[in-house]
Order: structure tokens, then C-alpha cells, then sequence
């Protein structure tokens, strides 16, 4: 039996710096995004946002190691619904590419959890939490990782997640990188309710070409979009997920507040 293709995201939560020195065997490709490819130097491939500062990027590149950004997620991304279905930050964004352009076994994130507390919110310190900002495709961070592990389901990929920490918003399994030799058993997916999400994605048409969709975010049915996660949700057999504590009113499903969208559409996929 051969061993199972193994796809690293990794990102740059504080515990990102803990996977500098595991093990890198011939099966495995680490995707890193943003500033994550600091934490090792062998990594695959870098997956960064368009305004993502130029000095922050790698200066020189080692055999083999690929740098992609918009010009090669935006189209990935669409063939898998889009960014307003998908979530417009990195997270999604990076996983779904891999299972366009990768297509692995094992989808495993570290570094993605998406929480945010303290002084440290990232391994290099402060950061924005960007998936925390008002976006009417972010009301659930976790419906939109049951929807990434459904669609990677439908490919024969499982997604684990291989972190510890108890806040994360990922909904995938947890599973060490030791264990992952043996390709794990994937989660159960109730596949009428993905029928019936798909088709409701169809029904509101919310398909932006060009990935800018915060361009058109006044023709989104927020409350729609939220049932949507609910049914994603559902067809993990998960519960509809927590509102954000830290969102104001204003800034609740069904009132995503304009005024406080990022006007540069790449800085959503900012991380």
C-alpha cells in the first residue's frame, strides 16, 4: 500500500514555530502562507495575498519552491464556488488551491486556528486578525472549514487539523503528523445536505470571476449566506456555529457593516 500524499498548511499562528523541525518525508508538501515560510526553510510552496509587502517576501528561493498569489488562487478558487462561498482569508483560500493543484490524501493545517487573545496573536507577534473583520463571507468560520472538508471529501481528501488548541474554529479532526502514515478515516458527510447547499449556492448566484467580490458585497443577502453556513454546518453533522463575541450589532449577519469592509479587496486575504 503506498503511503498517503500529505499536504502541511501552514500558518502563522504563535504555535506555528513548533513545526520547524518535524520530519519531512518524501510524502509530504508543505504549503506556507504569508510569513509562515519563515518558519522553515524547506518548505514547497509560498501562497500570499496580493498587497502581502513586498519585503516580506523571500528574497532568493531554494530548487523546487513556488511562490503563487492571486493569479493562480482566484482561478482555483472559482472552480470550487468561489470566495464568497469558500471565505474570503488565507486559510480556505490556501486549502483550496492545494486540492486544485496538489489534489492530496491528507489536507493537514497547523498554524490556522484563527484564534486570536494576548499580546501574541501571531509566531511574529501582533497581527491583524483578519478573519475576525466584518465579512459578510466570514459570519462562520467553521461552516466554511465543514465546507472546505466536504469538498475535499469529494475528491478522496481528508482534512485534519494538528493543532491542540481548544478555541480553534477548524471543525476538522484531530490527528499528529506521526499517525498520518496510514491515511485516516474520513469524517462523515451527509451528501443530500451537500446536494442541497450546492444547490442553494447556485440559487443566490453569488459566483464573482475576478475573486473581488467586495465590490459587490451590497447584492449579498447576509441572512441567506448565514442559512448557507447552517446547511455546510449540517452536512458535517455539526450545529450552527457560534456568533463572534467580539462583533458589535452592526456587525451581525444580518447587518454587515459597509463602512468598516476592507476597501482593497487583496487585504482580505491578508494573514
Amino acid at each position: 500500500m503506498r503511503s498517503p500524499s500529505i499536504v502541511l498548511i501552514l500558518g502563522s499562528g504563535p504555535s506555528a514555530p513548533r513545526a520547524r523541525h518535524w520530519p519531512k518525508s518524501d510524502t509530504l508538501t508543505i504549503v506556507t502562507i504569508n510569513n509562515a515560510w519563515q518558519v522553515r526553510p524547506d518548505w514547497d510552496y509560498l501562497i500570499h495575498a496580493g498587497d502581502f509587502p513586498e519585503e516580506r517576501r523571500p528574497r532568493t528561493l531554494l530548487p523546487g519552491q513556488e511562490v503563487h498569489s492571486h493569479e493562480s488562487y482566484v482561478p482555483a478558487q472559482n472552480r470550487f464556488g468561489g470566495f464568497v462561498y469558500a471565505g474570503g482569508t488565507m486559510a480556505f483560500t490556501a486549502g483550496y488551491w492545494a486540492l486544485d493543484a496538489l489534489k492530496p490524501d491528507i489536507l493537514a493545517y497547523y498554524g490556522c486556528d484563527m484564534t486570536y487573545s494576548g499580546p501574541v496573536t501571531h509566531f511574529y507577534g501582533k497581527g491583524t486578525a483578519d478573519p475576525l473583520r466584518p465579512d459578510v463571507t466570514l459570519q462562520s468560520l467553521e461552516a466554511k472549514s465543514a465546507r472546505l472538508m466536504a469538498f475535499a471529501q469529494q475528491q478522496g481528501c481528508a482534512c485534519v487539523n494538528l493543532s491542540n488548541d481548544p478555541k480553534t474554529r477548524l471543525v476538522f479532526p484531530r490527528a499528529r503528523l506521526s499517525d498520518l502514515a496510514s491515511r485516516p478515516l474520513t469524517t462523515a458527510i451527509d451528501h443530500s445536505t451537500v446536494e442541497a447547499a450546492l444547490k442553494e449556492e447556485a440559487r443566490l448566484g453569488y459566483k464573482i470571476e475576478d475573486g473581488e467580490y467586495w465590490h459587490h458585497t451590497d447584492n449579498f443577502d447576509a441572512a441567506a449566506l448565514s442559512q448557507l453556513d447552517d446547511l455546510w454546518l449540517a452536512a458535517c453533522n455539526l450545529a450552527p456555529a457560534r456568533v463572534l463575541a467580539d462583533r458589535s450589532p452592526d456587525t451581525a449577519p444580518d447587518g454587515i457593516n459597509k463602512t468598516q469592509q476592507m476597501q482593497r479587496g487583496d487585504r482580505v486575504q491578508s494573514g
